[in-house]
């Protein structure tokens, strides 16, 4: 049976998430799970930053009882190396943390790790993505243009490149009560008929498996499909 999938907004390795990633160990079913933490989003932002998310997450995990492996890869060509193939294939939970999808996806396709990740989730194992992390492992991530210099997205046109499709027909926008609704939406209501949005705020996630999907955490979820909108909040289920 595939595992779950957990999208989070924002807050990986706080501790406004503890509770939350302790539900996450829990639903692996192990007594001490075999966690490894994927940094590799945040690889082109230097090595300072990228090896600062692998110790937050080695850390975080460590001091909830599990058994912790940081898995670095930085880009395709280290995405091959047959040891970080083995740690994702032997992990009961899989954690992607934030950065730049599109360097994601680039790894992914670009070598075995996107295969390694589709097959433990295939088996059972737990994938948790972060950020930029929850956008590359579903259906389809968002991809803007930034504005030079500002570093703002521009809300137009949005393209919604294939993503790692451990879910298929959902989106995610992180962060989304950081950005002002009417941008976020104009993003939203640009995703290709037929699919799902997810709104995700910071410190907030939901955990979904055979398209049921639950609340955790401070904020909320806001689910676009096409141009109806429908909120959730801790603790509530939909299914997508």
């Amino acid at each position: 049976m595939r595992g779950p999938v957990a999208l989070v907004g924002a807050g990986e390795f706080l501790d406004t998430m503890a509770e939350f990633d302790r539900g996450l160990l829990a639903a692996t079913g192990r007594k001490r799970p075999r966690v490894v933490i994927l940094p590799t989003a945040s690889a082109d932002d230097g090595e300072s930053v990228f090896q600062s998310w692998a110790e937050k997450g080695v850390a975080h995990f460590s001091g909830l009882g599990a058994e912790v492996e940081p898995v670095l890869v930085r880009n395709a060509c280290e995405g091959r190396d047959p040891s970080a193939i083995q740690a994702v294939g032997e992990a009961d939970l899989v954690y992607l943390s934030g950065g730049d999808p599109r360097l994601l996806l680039r790894v992914f396709n670009g070598s075995p790790l996107g295969a390694a990740l589709s097959d433990a989730h295939a088996r059972g194992a737990v994938i948790a993505g972060c950020s930029a992390g929850a956008m590359a492992i579903v259906g389809r991530t968002m991809d803007f243009r930034v504005v030079p210099k500002l570093h703002l997205p521009l809300p137009f046109p949005v393209r919604w490149p294939a993503a790692l499709g451990l879910v298929e027909g959902i989106a995610v926008l992180p962060h989304y009560n950081a950005f002002p609704e009417p941008l976020a939406a104009c993003f939203a209501l640009q995703a290709p008929r037929g699919g799902v949005v997810f709104g995700i705020d910071e410190h907030t996630a939901v955990v979904g498996r055979n398209g049921a999907w639950q609340v955790f955490g401070a904020g909320r979820i806001t689910v676009w499909r096409g141009r109806r909108r429908e909120r959730f909040r801790r603790g509530e289920a939909f299914r997508a």
